[in-house]
C-alpha cells in the first residue's frame, strides 16, 4: 500500500491510501484512534465539494449530554410571547 502523510499546520493529518480492487480503503491506524474509530463502527460517506469525507457515526447513547450548558435563549418579537 502506499502511503504518504503530510501534517498541516491545522493539527490535521493526511495520508495518501490505495484503493484496492474491490474499492475498499484502509483508515490509516493514526487517523482511527484520533477519531475513536474502532471496528464494525458505522461511518457516513458522502462526496463534498470535489472529495470524499468519512463522518464517524455516534451511537444515540453516547450523544447524551453533548449539548449540556447550550445557550437556549431565544430573542423574540414583543407580540410573539
Amino acid at each position: 500500500m502506499y502511503r504518504n502523510t503530510k501534517s498541516l499546520s491545522l493539527g490535521v493529518a493526511m495520508t495518501a491510501v490505495t484503493v484496492s480492487p474491490k474499492y475498499q480503503i484502509v483508515i490509516p491506524k493514526e487517523i482511527r484512534e484520533s477519531m475513536g474509530i474502532v471496528p464494525g463502527q458505522k461511518v457516513q460517506i458522502m462526496s463534498y465539494q470535489g472529495r470524499i469525507e468519512v463522518i464517524p457515526l455516534k451511537p444515540m447513547k453516547e450523544m447524551k449530554g453533548f449539548l449540556k450548558g447550550i445557550d437556549t435563549t431565544v430573542v423574540r418579537e414583543e407580540d410573539r410571547i
